[in-house]
């Protein structure tokens, strides 16, 4: 088949370019679901616990995601001011993961057990009180609401439909952490859950080196 048979065909160019497209994406992504360090946990990594997993949502719904990744790249700029490279293993048990592309703030991806509770929790009420060039906007309001715990259960059976689903030797969340999850987040504030899903990030890694 002629070239100028094809580039004057447009249906049947497309139809080319679909083909090509296809097997080049099959030849990138097939091979990738047989490679452990992309369908199995890091060594370490667990579920988020009830508390973390509500903390996780309250980053997600403030936004938080759209001025800190958490994906640290492969290059040493990086990695000498965040720490290891983000590895996919990491990111298991994240739906959706959090990786992003915008850092107007720092990346997230290694902050657990950078700092204290204590920092965390002024850093997150008034972001200038212990970084006066910050810009980021402050979240007091953390501080004063309360979770009550009635979706939390739902949420972790939820979680586990989309870890069985994607992550076939991953950990699911047991029937009794379900039963219990309400108990263990009642009476928490917003900001405690904020707190204690940032203190988790990028751990497990950081433990094995």
């Amino acid at each position: 088949m002629s070239h100028e048979v094809v580039e004057k065909n447009i249906g049947l160019m497309m139809i080319l370019i679909v083909i090509v497209i296809s097997f080049g994406g099959l030849v990138e992504i097939v091979p990738l679901f047989f490679v452990k360090d992309t369908t199995e946990p890091v060594q370490g990594v667990k579920p988020y616990s009830a508390l973390r997993l509500e903390g996780r949502d309250v980053y997600i719904r403030e936004g938080c995601y759209n001025c800190h990744s958490q994906m640290i790249r492969p290059f040493r700029a990086e990695t000498e001011r965040y720490g290891h490279y983000s590895v996919a293993g990491e990111s298991v048990y994240d739906h959706p993961f959090q990786w992003g592309s915008k850092r107007t703030g720092p990346d997230l991806a290694r902050v657990g057990g950078r700092y204290s509770d204590d920092w965390q929790r002024v850093h997150l009420i008034n972001p200038r009180d212990v970084v006066p060039e910050s810009n980021m906007p402050g979240f007091p309001w953390l501080e004063k609401n309360k979770l009550d715990g009635k979706d939390t259960a739902k949420k972790m059976r939820v979680m586990n439909t989309l870890i069985s689903a994607t992550c076939g030797k991953c950990e699911t969340y047991s029937e009794e952490e379900i039963k219990n999850a309400a108990d263990t987040v009642k009476g928490k504030t917003e900001m405690d859950a904020l707190i204690a899903y940032l203190q988790g990030l990028g751990t497990a890694l950081k433990a094995r080196r």
